[in-house]
């Protein structure tokens, strides 16, 4: 199977299966959606390093409509560096503070509440720096759902550096001199993006 292909065809399968489950109401179209979901479920656990239970927990967190997830990162430039996090849970690289939004949370709400959770900050959001698929900006490994990212310049407004159960360093960087990334949360590329919108807030919001 090509490698580059595969996450695709599984988010498209698992799409498939959960918007038809959701709709169906014929007992034979449901058992077919099924399938098609452990064909989905098959491809993944073959390509990928989830356990058979980590994706029957995948699949029962996603009902309803298929559609992307939303990721929430918060850019807080100071002095000319940039407040970054290092992650516990991926070996100890770094990355701007964020995470999944929650319901009820609007985008804003949730960028503000990552950063104190993530680094003891308490932040307010200046700006939409950009919406992005993180298929499109070489973001690895692949996720086996759709994810759409949502960049904010933010500033601090309170609150002091703080390690969390997930993050065990705060610092902040220059634009030349970054950390080791978690390549999988953000990339060098959307970080001087964040940059140059901190120089020129009349810039445009970037989208996909």
């Amino acid at each position: 199977m090509t490698g580059d292909l595969w996450p695709e065809w599984v988010r498209s399968l698992r799409a498939i299966s959960q918007t038809g489950l959701h709709f169906s109401r014929d007992p034979f179209d449901t058992e077919r959606y099924e399938e098609v979901r452990e064909v989905a479920s098959q491809i993944l656990q073959r390509h990928s390093n989830l356990s058979r239970e980590e994706i029957v927990t995948l699949d029962a967190s996603d009902l309803g409509y298929a559609t992307p997830k939303v990721d929430v990162r918060g850019a807080i430039i100071r002095d000319g560096g940039i407040l970054m996090v290092r992650e516990i849970s991926d070996f100890g690289l770094w990355t701007l503070p964020g995470g999944w939004a929650d319901p009820n949370e609007t985008p804003s709400e949730a960028v503000v509440r990552e950063i104190y959770e993530e680094s003891g900050y308490r932040a307010r959001a200046l700006k939409l720096v950009g919406v992005y698929d993180r298929d499109k900006q070489g973001l690895v490994p692949p996720y086996p759902f759709h994810i759409y990212k949502h960049f904010f310049l933010c500033e601090i407004v309170g609150g002091s550096p703080r390690e969390s159960v997930e993050t065990s360093q705060i610092e902040f960087f220059p634009e030349d001199s970054l950390p080791n990334l978690s390549v999988s949360r953000v990339s060098a590329a959307l970080i001087r993006r964040c940059f140059a919108h901190q120089r020129q807030r009349e810039l445009p919001t970037d989208f996909d």
